[in-house]
């Protein structure tokens, strides 16, 4: 517990900089989905620019977190198996699975009782397992689902990889060359796929959305989690550097606007956005702590930030917009901070009571699961 001196405290077991990055990401995520319910007011369009995808900064994450589970894996002893391969799926799987599948319970529920209007036609056991996108698009159905699906995908099949070459190579090598795998083969299959006749609709579900497609995204966080844990001195020293080159990266992105027809938006576009987020990293790691509410604000947001995912846009944005449409003007800006209170509230409620206990249960052998 912390102290009335200390209260806004950030956690010394979390990296700071890490948390400002998951906190900006679930931020643009969260701005965007709901950004529809400031129309016909004075900040409609608001935040008045365009914005990075939120949702690539979580895979660079993701990828870079893992990665440091992975590494710290394959050089705790001279062997990786399958013992340690099921232990990395059982705390991998604790913290992703349970939330997923009371949100898509939850979704199924408020499509079928019409609270919401989705397509519940489109739900199928395909969500169950995370192949609604892995190589077709879908829609009409929990939407956000899509990004989850590459994360899962990614947290089964990289291990799998690095088992495999490890057989050939050494496991430090056979990390690398999973990486590179990772990273180069979505690139190829994005060019394979190339279709200048698609639309803007086409392009977002069938190549942004797809798990084939987007696998590399998460590729640049194994990355830099080599680069970081092997190369730490390099990484250090060049954190300026770094820095200046991923934020211009950023700027060109924002500023070189191509069609959705064009190579250049359906293959490298793609690529280009993770590599801003893992330039960043080297800066991101070298801040340790915060101080004062508002650096106790941005670690809270991080570690809500899942079930903010979860549930901001169909459990709460389109049920604004379902069954309490604004009306524009001051309705609207006060449904749109009722839209955040509700998705912090909601989501600091879910992390405190189901996400977190669930969390804790990763380390515990089966037999005390549920022993007082």
């Amino acid at each position: 517990m912390f102290t009335s001196s200390n209260k806004f405290a950030t956690d010394p077991k979390r990296i700071f900089g890490l948390d400002i990055l998951r906190a900006l990401a679930i931020v643009l995520v969260v701005m965007g989905h709901g950004k529809f319910i400031l129309n016909d007011s004075i900040l409609e369009g608001f935040p008045f620019f365009r914005m990075i995808d939120g949702v690539d900064i979580f895979f660079v994450l993701s990828g870079f977190l893992i990665g440091g589970i992975l590494l710290k894996l394959l050089n705790s002893s001279d062997r990786f198996g399958l013992k340690d391969l099921g232990m990395f799926w059982k705390r991998r799987w604790f913290r992703t699975l349970p939330n997923y599948y009371l949100i898509l319970l939850a979704n199924y529920i408020v499509v079928k009782e019409g609270i919401i209007n989705e397509d519940i036609e489109q739900f199928n056991f395909h969500f169950l397992t995370f192949t609604q996108n892995f190589k077709e698009p879908f829609y009409g159905f929990f939407w956000e689902s899509w990004s989850l699906s590459i994360e899962e995908w990614f947290y089964l099949i990289t291990p799998l990889i690095i088992l495999s070459l490890g057989t050939l190579v050494s496991l430090n090598r056979a990390y690398l060359m999973a990486t590179i795998l990772m990273i180069v083969l979505p690139l190829v299959y994005r060019c394979l796929q190339f279709d200048p006749s698609i639309d803007a609709f086409a392009w977002d579900i069938g190549i942004r959305k797809t798990v084939l497609s987007r696998l590399d995204s998460i590729g640049y966080g194994l990355l830099a989690a080599w680069i970081y844990f092997k190369h730490r001195a390099f990484w250090e020293k060049r954190r300026v550097l770094s820095t200046f080159l991923g934020l211009g990266l950023i700027i060109f992105i924002l500023m070189f606007e191509k069609g959705v027809g064009s190579f250049y938006r359906q293959t490298i576009y793609f690529s280009l956005l993770p590599l801003s987020v893992m330039l960043l990293m080297p800066l991101a790691t070298s801040i340790r702590s915060g101080k004062g509410f508002g650096a106790y604000a941005i670690q809270h947001i991080s570690k809500v930030s899942y079930s903010m995912y979860l549930i901001n846009l169909a459990l709460v944005a389109e049920l604004i917009r379902d069954n309490f449409a604004p009306l524009g003007g001051w309705d609207a800006i006060l449904k749109y901070l009722l839209y955040w209170i509700v998705v912090v509230g909601v989501s600091s409620l879910l992390y405190k009571y189901f996400e977190k206990p669930i969390m804790d249960l990763r380390d515990k052998p089966l037999r005390k699961w549920f022993s007082k």
